[in-house]
């Protein structure tokens, strides 16, 4: 780990640049810290991974922390913060940098620039936005949406009539290569996701009611913060032949039920789990955002 102190004008920061950042973008990252520099008087620290990048957040004293990485550098510092009980007092900005859009697309729905110079600007004339975050059983945060089932790493389902449900002679091949090779402990990493493997049996159930029950076969199931203290549940019921509408709920707290199912939240894949149940945290998350009169968008 690294720190470089700068001195300038105004507000103390606290920039904790991701190491993924400084590898894919090191170009983006100077320059964030060069626009930062010139703006406020900085504290610059050059974590090795995520023990230090816990470490250095924790010991920012009054300086406002910015992270400047992608989505996971992001979910990272609100998740650390969660489990600190500190997200209340604290104002988090972020610049995102990262390889690809697809990376930062979490901090594009929450209304971050995702140009590199106006997200540093942001960070310097913006203002605080207290945008509502999801927190799941586990005490797991949730910032942008929950999805079911994840996607594939490609980011799509996999095609209808692709599966072994609706092809048995796959299923066939698959068990009996399931006896030949030696089974492997399952790993899930956002690299490499699993793909939909067939319609789920779930219950959904939206503050204590059931939206969906198990004998509904689904397509998919997304809970989304709407920003007004509420959860916006959509579950895609699985279509035979004409697209089948979707059925929509609003609530606070919102619990899948079922045979084991996986499930997507921000940029990670977390389960397999029987029941997950995640509630509003209205204000959750203090976040420094354009002073456009824009209202932060959601995914």
């Amino acid at each position: 780990m690294t720190e470089v102190a700068t001195s300038a004008t105004s507000e103390r920061l606290l920039v904790i640049i991701d190491p993924v950042a400084r590898r894919v973008d090191p170009e983006s990252v100077r320059i964030a810290k060069d626009v930062l520099g010139a703006g406020a008087a900085t504290k610059v620290c050059l974590p090795d991974g995520p023990e230090e990048f816990a470490r250095m957040l924790a010991r920012r004293g009054s300086r406002r922390p910015v992270v400047v990485g992608d989505d996971r550098a992001l979910v990272r510092a609100v998740s650390l913060l969660h489990r600190q009980r500190e997200l209340a007092g604290c104002v988090l900005s972020v610049v995102p940098v990262g390889a690809g859009s697809g990376v930062l697309s979490l901090a594009r729905s929450l209304g971050v620039p995702t140009g590199t110079v106006a997200a540093a600007r942001a960070v310097l004339e913006g203002a605080e936005r207290r945008l509502d975050l999801l927190v799941d059983d586990s005490d797991g945060v949730v910032v942008g949406a929950v999805g079911i089932p994840p996607l594939t790493a490609a980011g799509h389902r996999a095609p209808e009539g692709a599966t072994a449900v609706s092809r048995p002679w796959l299923r066939t091949c698959q068990s009996l290569v399931r006896t030949l090779v030696p089974a492997r402990p399952a790993r899930v990493t956002t690299a490499a996701l699993p793909a939909a493997t067939g319609p789920a049996r779930l219950r959904v159930e939206v503050d204590g009611e059931t939206l969906v029950d198990l004998d509904q076969p689904l397509e998919a199931v997304s809970v989304t913060p709407d920003g007004s203290g509420s959860a916006t549940v959509r579950v895609r019921p699985l279509s035979v032949g004409a697209a089948a509408a979707p059925l929509l709920g609003t609530g606070r707290r919102v619990t899948v039920s079922g045979a084991d199912f996986r499930y997507r939240a921000d940029a990670v894949v977390a389960g397999p789990v029987r029941r997950r149940t995640w509630t509003v945290f209205e204000g959750g998350l203090g976040l420094t955002l354009p002073t456009s009169g824009q209202e932060p968008r959601r995914a």
